[in-house]
């Protein structure tokens, strides 16, 4: 009975650590190694989104944009390599 408890305990205690894989991730590049808002904002252009804004939140770009079919793009970005690091659908609330 105590193995049984002491199992279950440790399965919990798995469960309450595991997180999806950079759901929340802040990015953690020094200021010094940021590129500028608008090297990000011409990307994005170039690949068809209209940028409605860029802030930064936790360490990383925090865009909002649309594209000429009314798609929209809520995503976040390291600001030193201008990857994605995560994406919202356009219906989905902001954090």
């Amino acid at each position: 009975m105590r193995r049984t408890w002491v199992a279950a305990i440790v399965v919990f205690a798995a469960c309450l650590g595991a997180e999806p894989a950079a759901a929340d991730r802040a990015c953690t590049v020094p200021l010094a190694d940021w590129q500028p808002r608008d090297a990000l904002q011409k990307k994005l252009e170039g690949e068809g989104w209209t940028v409605l804004s860029i802030r930064s939140d936790d360490g990383c770009y925090k865009v909002r944009a649309t594209n000429a079919r009314g798609d929209s793009l809520k995503a976040k970005y390291d600001p030193a390599s201008l990857e994605q690091i995560r994406r919202k659908h356009g219906d989905e609330d902001d954090d």
